[in-house]
């Protein structure tokens, strides 16, 4: 059975959300789709349509966190002190190309989100940053070609 690795913040995160869909959104679904069936022919009822489909949406998303979080290897980088870049670190990379520094942390696949700097360690940055140290250059192919960093720093938050 294979293991999803998540940071202890992502796992509580997505812990979170498992418990507001059950606590929250599926009582509240469920009154809506009583609601919807109280007003009567429900082959023209588009308020129970919708509330069917995000019924399904809700019921999918629980069975997907339940799975993850029940397979969940949990790292914690918090007391990690290490030059080498690992899962979880935060590393702070300047582009070669244009000299634009910017800072990563590497996450699980179910916790990345690019808009909070967080890239999953399949990406093909993460798999590049991956072993090298403060000074190293990872270089990988992006969309728009081969792109080169230069690590300027490495931490564990």
């Amino acid at each position: 059975m294979e293991k999803f690795p998540l940071t202890k913040v992502g796992y509580n995160a997505l812990e979170a959300e498992l418990k507001n869909l059950k606590a929250v959104e599926r009582p509240h679904i469920i009154a809506a789709i009583s609601e919807a069936r109280a007003q009567g022919d429900l082959s023209e009822n588009a308020e129970y349509s919708a509330a069917k489909e995000k019924q399904s949406f809700i019921e999918g998303r629980i069975q997907d966190l339940e799975a993850v979080l029940s397979r969940a290897q949990v790292i914690d980088v918090a007391n990690v002190r290490s030059n080498v870049i690992r899962f979880g670190a935060t590393v702070v990379v300047a582009d070669e190309d244009s000299d634009e520094e910017k800072a990563y942390q590497i996450v699980g696949d179910y916790e990345a989100d690019i808009e909070k700097n967080k890239i999953s360690l399949s990406s093909p940055l993460a798999k590049a940053l991956i072993g090298k140290e403060v000074g190293d250059v990872a270089e990988f192919s992006a969309p728009s070609g081969r792109k080169s960093f230069e690590i300027i720093e490495v931490k564990y938050i």
